[in-house]
Order: C-alpha cells, then sequence, then structure tokens
C-alpha cells in the first residue's frame, strides 16, 4: 500500500487482470449529444494527447464487441461522435496491459430520452492507472482534469480514486466486498447506469468535485460553497462565473477505516452537499441495508 491507496489487483483465471485501483474524471452534462459531441471530440484529444496515443488499444462496437483501435477504428470512433442524435463509444487498454487507461461515452437525444427518463444526461468518464499519478504527481492530475473540464458544458463532474477494471464481468463487482467499506475514497462508477438516472444532482464528494449549474447558484456560488468549509488543505476554486471545483487536499486519498482515516476533509464536504446528492436505487451487488452504508459512508 502507498501512503495514499492501497494496491489492489484481481485476476482471472486465466491471467487476464479484471480489477485494480485507479483515477478516474467524469463529467455530466444535461445537454443533448449533438450540442457536445465536438466538445466531447475535443476533450478525448487532449486526453490522448497527454497520455500519449498508444494508452487505447480497442473499442466497443455497437453490439458490444471489442476491435484493434488502428487506423480505421479511429475513423469509427470518430464517426460515432459525430452522429446525429446520439453516441455510445468504450475504448480501453489492450486485454494484456496492466495499465488500464479507459474512455467511455454516453451521448443522448435528450428531449427524447428525458420523455421516459427525466434523470437522463449525456456522460463521459476517463479512467487511468495510479501509475500515472505516482509518475505525474497529482498537481499534473488536477491540471489535466481542469483542461478536461473546462470547454464542458457540464453540471457536475469528479475526479478521484476507484475501482477499475471489468465490473460488468459476473463476480467482478463482488470482488470489491472486501474493500469498498474499508477504503471510502475508493469509488464504484457505472456511467452508463448514471447517465440515465443523475440529473443535475451530485455523486457525492471525490478528491476533485466539479459543481456547474443549478447547483452552484444555489450554494451561492464558489464563495458562498467556500463559507461552508473549514478544512485547511479544502480550495474551492471559480472555473468561470457558473463553474467550480473543490479540490480535498494536494492528493486523492483513499483512507483506511481499520487505520481510523476517515477522510474529515470528504465527510465535511459531503454535509454541505447532501441536499444535491444522489441516491442509488440499487446499487449492483450490495443488499438494501449495505447500499444505505455505502451511498452515507461519508454522513454517518
Amino acid at each position: 500500500m502507498t501512503e495514499h491507496y492501497p494496491r489492489l489487483r484481481v485476476h482471472a483465471r486465466n491471467g487476464h487482470l479484471v480489477l485494480r485501483e485507479g483515477l478516474n474524471i467524469c463529467f455530466y452534462m444535461h445537454r443533448p449529444h449533438a450540442a457536445v459531441a465536438q466538445h466531447v471530440l475535443r476533450a478525448l484529444e487532449t486526453f490522448r494527447e497527454a497520455v500519449g496515443a498508444d494508452a487505447f488499444g480497442s473499442y466497443a462496437d455497437s453490439e458490444g464487441d471489442w476491435h484493434p483501435l488502428n487506423e480505421s477504428g479511429w475513423q469509427h470512433v470518430r464517426s460515432d461522435l459525430q452522429a446525429d442524435d446520439w453516441a455510445v463509444v468504450r475504448l480501453q487498454s489492450d486485454p494484456h496491459e496492466e495499465s488500464l487507461h479507459a474512455f467511455e461515452y454516453h451521448g443522448k437525444d435528450l428531449p427524447n430520452a428525458a420523455t421516459e427518463a427525466p434523470g437522463a444526461v449525456t456522460a463521459l468518464g476517463f479512467w487511468l492507472p495510479t501509475e500515472r499519478l505516482e509518475a505525474w504527481g497529482p498537481q499534473r492530475i488536477r491540471k489535466l482534469a481542469l483542461d478536461l473540464a473546462r470547454p464542458l458544458p457540464f453540471c457536475s463532474g469528479h475526479a478521484g480514486l476507484s475501482f477499475n477494471g471489468e465490473l460488468d464481468l459476473m463476480g467482478v463487482e463482488q470482488q470489491t466486498d472486501a474493500w469498498r467499506f474499508r477504503y471510502p475514497g475508493l469509488d464504484i462508477i457505472d456511467l452508463g447506469g448514471l447517465s440515465w438516472k443523475l440529473g443535475t444532482r451530485l455523486r457525492g464528494p471525490s478528491w476533485l468535485t466539479f459543481l456547474g449549474q443549478p447547483v452552484l447558484d444555489e450554494l451561492n456560488g464558489a464563495t458562498g460553497l467556500q463559507t461552508r468549509l473549514s478544512t485547511a488543505d479544502t480550495t474551492v476554486q471559480a472555473i468561470d462565473d457558473g463553474r467550480a471545483v473543490v479540490t480535498l487536499g494536494e492528493w486523492p486519498e483513499a483512507g483506511d477505516m481499520n487505520q481510523g482515516d476517515r477522510l474529515p476533509a470528504y465527510r465535511e464536504l459531503a454535509r454541505a452537499l447532501e441536499p444535491w446528492m444522489y441516491r442509488e436505487e440499487h446499487l449492483r451487488g450490495l443488499g438494501a441495508e449495505a447500499q444505505r452504508r455505502w451511498e452515507r459512508r461519508f454522513l454517518d
């Protein structure tokens, strides 16, 4: 275990890595795909420039089958991102890679989607291995997150530690059971599911918590939120008139309940944001009581 987070690895019987600790950077936009597609493409290019063009090795087609991300694969990805009404794009590292990088996008025709799912949003996420954090340092990761955020008309977003891997594979998410309550700063993200439910609510505290409209106005702006927070290493930075980012310390932290590290700065932010926080109707792999404990891990 490092000073800030544990080393977690789960491999399948064939030796393929299916779960590990990592980093996520996610944004949620109450805008239709057609209105944000060019911003998303720009963010993807920004990410590739930062981590290297070879970070992704495969992409998923509309049937969920994976293909090599060669030149024709990138043409397919760009074509999907520039579709008229909706798009689902998923990229990831080559299967043999243990330094997991991934990208996921769920763009929606919101006027139609909202009829059946009022909480539908357009969502995108980036995943990185913690080796990037160690090699670059936290300030460079934070700068990358802000570079990705600026062109996106987000309502909310977050960046921090998470379980990274193939959580959709049978039994994989259950592998987190022994860890999720011990390390409260390690998030579990179902981006596709959230994109149908989150709306303008917030997921909860993370190392970086991005706030847009309408929540930031309801908090009386970045200055109003700062008055609710007293932890010395917590900062609230305005990105522009309607958006801000809260940073909880220099490094993203996993915490460790076994060692009494309850992440007090995360708990303080959770209390400040509680009226606007999203509550999942059903968190996969957990019973109702455990679900409530997980969602309230920074509040109780």
